[in-house]
């Protein structure tokens, strides 16, 4: 299992926030020796989702004071959208400025960003990345149907079963497909990725980096994907083998690799929900002001269309269109009251934005 600092640069974490907060690496003796020196005695907090600064300053607090040290498990989600001012800048500062990758992800990630870009050349140095979804547990998990045949249902099974032990058999749970798929809720095919970016106007001479995981039988799902986008990269064919060995069996540090080049694209197509993607398009969104380019489709029409046997490749190109020219308005949306800071940034993050002086190797510059 990966630790903070095996993904994220520890030092430059807490050198920016030396003048905001005291972040430090150990407990102090004193404190550890009211646990026998063991953190795992540490009153663990279950504290409840979306909690508010007050709550932590009436009910987390005295705690804190009492004991000397707790631990929080669950961690995320655990402060409320609306919040003062000061605080909602720290957590900018924190999430957009003080976290960057650590040194060996950020000098491999630098490189492939470099080398699509060269690749690119002929259009400027841009490209268009893709996070695509379909990796065995995430099709298992969506109980889709694709080629409904024996070996599909029998490989499905076996992998729910292993993931997740009897939550798709418990009594009175009804499972239908057909009603997940045009709810929009099933992970897109590399072959329907592809006729839609297809129908949106992207040529074969489209330089595509595509970020996933181990997809679901690569050799038949991709090789269409590959026919239509002729340039199709990803990380095992831009690094090679000797510089992705030390990641390898680390999930979250081969992530922060796609993460890296999803994050310097000209485009940013996400296909699926999941912290990867509203975690990327919230970055793009603080780095280029407002004017990063994302897809992100329209699902549940998609499948009305995917699933229409007589529609004119014209009317699918018209309606692609429409859906790009809907994803490019959104490009600067503002956050509403519900929405999550991390995935639109704007005006929390971005309308008072404070020079800090540090270069955090997180940030680029527009032309």
């Amino acid at each position: 299992m990966s630790k903070f600092g095996d993904i994220f640069d520890e030092e430059f974490f807490i050198y920016a926030l030396r003048n905001k907060v005291n972040v430090i690496r150990e407990l102090p003796k004193d404190v550890l020796q009211r646990f026998d020196y063991n953190i795992s005695n540490i009153v663990n907090l279950r504290l409840k989702a979306w909690s508010s600064p007050t709550y932590y300053i009436q009910t987390v607090l005295p705690k804190l004071l009492h004991l000397g040290a707790v631990r929080v498990a669950p961690f995320s989600n655990r402060l409320a959208h609306a919040v003062p001012s000061d605080i909602q800048s720290l957590r900018c500062f924190a999430n957009f400025e003080a976290l960057r990758f650590s040194d060996p992800i950020r000098m491999l990630a630098e490189s492939m960003v470099d080398r699509m870009v060269k690749k690119s050349s002929e259009s400027g140095g841009r490209y268009v990345s893709v996070h695509l979804r379909f990796e065995e547990d995430m099709v298992a998990f969506s109980c889709c149907i694709y080629d409904g045949g024996v070996e599909e249902k029998h490989e499905m099974d076996i992998a729910r079963e292993r993931g997740w032990r009897g939550k798709f058999h418990k009594r009175g749970r009804i499972i239908r497909p057909g009603a997940i798929r045009m709810d929009g809720k099933c992970p897109l095919t590399p072959l329907e990725v592809g006729m839609m970016l297809r129908g949106m106007g992207f040529d074969n001479t489209t330089l595509v980096y595509v970020a996933a995981g181990k997809i679901y039988k690569a050799e038949k799902y991709v090789a269409p994907l590959k026919q239509m986008f002729p340039r199709l990269q990803t990380k095992d064919t831009l690094a090679s083998p000797e510089e992705l060995a030390p990641f390898k069996g680390h999930s979250s540090r081969l992530a922060a690799l796609d993460y890296t080049v999803c994050l310097h694209s000209e485009v940013f197509v996400t296909t699926q929900g999941g912290n990867f993607p509203h975690f990327l398009m919230g970055h793009r969104r603080y780095l280029y002001r407002g004017h990063a380019k994302t897809i992100k489709p329209d699902k549940r029409k998609l499948a009305l269309l995917f699933d229409s046997p007589d529609i004119s490749w014209e009317n699918f190109k018209r309606q692609m269109e429409d859906m790009l020219r809907h994803s490019d308005s959104k490009g600067s949306e503002i956050r509403k009251p519900s929405g999550s800071l991390y995935t639109f940034p704007m005006p929390d993050c971005m309308c008072k934005q404070v020079e800090t002086g540090i270069d955090n190797g997180n940030t680029t510059k527009l032309d």
